[in-house]
């Protein structure tokens, strides 16, 4: 298939029809309706708009798409998945994180349902599935990012029920959602002192006696997604442990690892939306007589631009088609963040470069884009981790 800035899928009719339906929808109602209610990226969201937008899509067929048939998805695969990650973020939508349900909704739980016992399945994950529940999931702390085994948030064991103590940070969705998928290392292992370390993770309501919701930090792409979670003698019934005791951090990392690749379509996404405000602004701004797109050197920093793009979205679609194939793309998933990450910061910086003193006001969406992109350089594995993991598997 030719490159082109906005995929057609002419090899796969299933996937152009998709895409095709998800951009009326983006553009016929959920950009007015974001318009109308005044939704920026920036702004503080309640739970009845995030609901209007996954009630909306489920009826479209969009929310929980990739899920297999028997949990009400669609079956789609990565590549196919990937595709539509990048349409939502290149139309500029500031809710396009909760068509498909990405924060909070099924693709948060998508990774874990196999470690899920049928009470699991039943009380806490379907009904994330049917948009009735969100979910968190949390992981990180203070001291304990990049280096996970550094986590001081503990289980105890006392009967029939898990005690937890401790307080992470980051936790996407944490505002509004109803439980959590937490990670804990097991007391008296590891830092403890005793046994080699081990960690388990737990679904947690996060109603339940001893589990606090705080307001999270707001990070420099300015979304108010963030949430702390504090657990003091928080007791969750044994039920509630996901998978084997000592499978957490599988659970985890494996989710992660899969995660590295599937925000690569979204940055691409943002990117390419930040080239094509980048090419109407140079047909649109005069300078010395005629148009910014008339010099060689705004059309070079366009064609670099472009370029990134391609090659970003190359690795990814390569490394797609071999997870759909069930191979192992640890590598390769640590290869597209690193370069994706990197090359779409490059293209939203030369956009903020061709917009001159637009591009650095706040507010403009090329400066927002700009904000956004140079986070994840360091959200989901930075630069440094994602080298030292490709260097360590393959030296």
């Amino acid at each position: 298939m030719p490159y082109t800035l906005e995929p057609s899928y002419d090899d796969n009719p299933r996937l152009q029809e998709l895409v095709g339906r998800l951009r009326t929808y983006l553009t016929d109602e959920l950009l007015p309706y974001e318009q109308e209610h005044g939704i920026t990226a920036e702004s503080a969201l309640d739970r009845p708009t995030l609901e209007h937008v996954w009630k909306r899509s489920a009826e479209l067929g969009f929310y929980g798409i990739s899920l297999p048939p028997e949990l009400g998805g669609q079956g789609l695969n990565f590549t196919e998945l990937c595709a539509l990650k990048e349409e939502l973020t290149a139309s500029g939508a500031a809710l396009s994180h909760s068509v498909l349900g990405d924060m909070g909704g099924p693709l948060r739980v998508g990774a874990v349902v196999k470690y899920a016992t049928a009470y699991q399945l039943e009380r806490y994950l379907m009904p994330v599935v049917r948009g009735e529940l969100a979910c968190c999931f949390s992981i990180t702390e203070q001291d304990a990012g990049s280096d996970v085994r550094r986590m001081r948030t503990t289980a105890t064991r006392d009967g029939d029920s898990y005690v937890l103590d401790g307080h992470k940070v980051f936790s996407s969705a944490a505002p509004f959602a109803d439980f959590a998928i937490v990670v804990a290392r097991m007391a008296g292992t590891g830092t403890d002192g005793g046994e080699e370390e081990a960690y388990s993770a737990f679904l947690v309501d996060l109603d339940t006696p001893g589990c606090r919701v705080l307001e999270g930090e707001v990070p420099m792409s300015g979304q108010r997604m963030e949430g702390d979670l504090v657990f003091e003698n928080c007791r969750i019934p044994a039920a509630n442990l996901l998978g084997e005791a000592g499978q957490g951090l599988r659970i985890g990392i494996g989710r992660i690892t899969l995660n590295r690749l599937l925000h690569c379509p979204s940055l691409i996404g943002a990117a390419r939306r930040s080239w094509d405000l980048s090419v109407a602004w140079s047909k649109s701004r005069v300078a010395f007589g005629r148009p910014l797109l008339a010099l060689q050197s705004v059309q070079h920093k366009l064609a670099d631009m472009a370029t990134e793009l391609y090659a970003a979205r190359s690795m990814v679609q390569a490394t797609a088609a071999r997870a759909d194939r069930g191979e192992n793309i640890a590598v390769e998933a640590n290869m597209c963040k690193l370069f994706t990450s990197e090359s779409c910061f490059r293209v939203a910086d030369e956009a903020v470069q061709l917009h001159g003193k637009a591009g650095l006001t706040q507010g403009h969406e090329v400066e927002r884009i700009f904000r956004t992109l140079r986070m994840f350089r360091i959200v989901t594995g930075t630069t440094e981790i994602h080298k030292n993991a490709i260097a360590k598997a393959l030296v």
